[in-house]
């Protein structure tokens, strides 16, 4: 949904590298979405069961920089399902071995191990700069202190818990008006289960795991559609997925606003960013504006009038390339930030890019920016596919 104003970081990983080919081909991806892996800084709470799964997704994938945070040491009862670890591993701090094992995966990377336990009093330190934090600890305390913690920071927490035959995944971000308190305002007055008592399917680990890193690339990269509002609920025993769908609460409290610094103040934004894009769009860190949206159908009859609204496609050059609507204005939303003075704010914009998720980023900073009357096209070039015109390239 967007991404970390983080380009003018380093990056450690050459995110042209051959072992990143067969994704930099996805949809939307690219060279440029490789680059933002590359420069990101991910924090991920716990090197257990489900950290076995997100440490070495993140760093296969590319991550340039990982903070893994983490008291324990592996236990013979661990090594079932924590596949991070092996039996010369016993005795080990799990940082340690989670360290050696993401460094085997990508020696380029930078890693660092914090052996500690995430808690308020060094939260917000550990976070100062994050572009995202994964709670993979299965602590439901820790997981409050990260969802406050992150909050303040301005960032995304992707969390995720497993025990028996069944794991849950969500996004809280605060920014984006949704938080994990938002689905449980408070702490349960017990612990729940416990992998100890009540036992582990391994499995249970690596398939939620694995949803919480494909949230974590998402977010960093801008492609598809965050968990936000919704978290997804998998069942081992019968191989079903379920989704809760929860909002914030009329008159819930404000909660407070996000930190800014001038370290960690936006210089650009994302969805599909690559050097420099809108601030507002940067995760948290400025507040969304509001905008209006527009179905294909009703933009359609608009631009058939004798007063069309100038449309705006903010997706990359290849995506243009391959499919677009006639009369289109092509600003990548990497680009929007430095080029937002290339439109007229005085003029109706309707803006677009493939799914609506992008364009909506696009759309707020545009509107934070003074434009009068802008739009987001809802379900992109897509629905307008689906809608208007079928004969359109579909991707």
């Amino acid at each position: 949904m967007a991404y970390p104003g983080c380009e003018n970081r380093p990056m450690p990983i050459d995110p042209y590298s051959p072992r990143f080919a067969r994704q930099r081909v996805l949809p939307g991806m690219g060279a440029a979405g490789q680059r933002r892996l590359a420069q990101a800084h991910v924090v991920v709470l716990g090197a257990g069961g489900l950290g076995s799964a997100v440490i070495p997704a993140l760093a296969a994938a590319g991550v340039g920089r990982l903070t893994i945070v983490d008291d324990d040491v592996i236990e013979p009862t661990n090594l079932h399902r924590q596949t991070l670890h092996h039996d010369a591993d016993v005795g080990r701090a799990k940082v340690a071995s989670a360290t050696d094992a993401a460094l085997l995966l990508a020696p380029d990377a930078t890693v660092h191990g914090v052996r500690a336990r995430f808690d308020a009093g060094d939260a917000d330190d550990l976070l100062a700069d994050a572009d995202l934090v994964v709670d993979g600890t299965d602590d439901i305390l820790t997981r409050y202190v990260a969802d406050d913690a992150a909050a303040r920071a301005g960032i995304p927490l992707v969390w995720g818990s497993a025990a028996r035959f069944s794991g849950q995944v969500g996004v809280s971000w605060e920014a984006r008006g949704v938080s994990y308190r938002d689905l449980f305002p408070e702490p349960p007055a017990d612990a729940g289960l416990s992998c100890e008592v009540d036992g582990i399917l391994p499995t249970v680990c690596t398939v939620t795991g694995g949803l919480m890193a494909g949230e974590a690339l998402k977010l960093l990269t801008g492609i598809g559609e965050p968990m936000l509002g919704r978290a997804a609920v998998y069942d081992a025993l019968t191989g079903r997925t379920r989704e809760i769908v929860y909002a914030r609460a009329e008159g819930a409290p404000v909660r407070a606003e996000p930190r800014v610094s001038a370290a960690s103040a936006p210089v650009a934004a994302p969805a599909t960013a690559a050097v420099s894009a809108p601030a507002s769009a940067h995760p948290g860190r400025a507040a969304s504006a509001v905008v209006g949206e527009v179905d294909a159908v009703a933009l359609a009859a608009e631009l058939a009038s004798d007063r069309p609204p100038l449309l705006l496609d903010v997706r990359e050059p290849w995506e243009a390339d391959l499919v677009g609507i006639a009369g289109s204005t092509l600003i990548p939303l990497h680009e929007l930030g430095a080029r937002t003075g290339e439109l007229d704010p005085a003029v109706s914009v309707v803006v677009y890019c493939h799914l609506g998720v992008r364009s909506r980023l696009a759309a707020e900073h545009l509107a934070a920016a003074g434009f009068a009357d802008v739009r987001n096209l809802i379900g992109g070039i897509d629905a307008w596919s689906v809608a208007v015109d079928p004969d359109l390239t579909r991707y």
